[in-house]
């Protein structure tokens, strides 16, 4: 059987997980990525963005909307 970690535990996210982790739309999420292509929360895997959780979380802490 493989271990599962708790979403609050993981050190990245996949879009799908972050948005139900952040409570913001899988295209919301897409798009704030394709604006900071070369942001320190994406990490690629491929072609795959992997979002990570702290540094997402900074990330949205500062702005005033979405």
């Amino acid at each position: 059987m493989k271990p599962t970690v708790p979403i609050w535990q993981k050190f990245t996210l996949t879009v799908e997980e972050a948005a139900v982790y952040f409570r913001i739309g899988e295209n919301k999420l897409r798009q704030i990525m394709s604006e900071n292509r070369n942001a320190d929360f994406i990490l690629w895997n491929g072609n795959r963005p992997q979002i990570k959780r702290q540094k997402f979380e900074e990330f949205v802490n500062n702005l005033h909307n979405i």
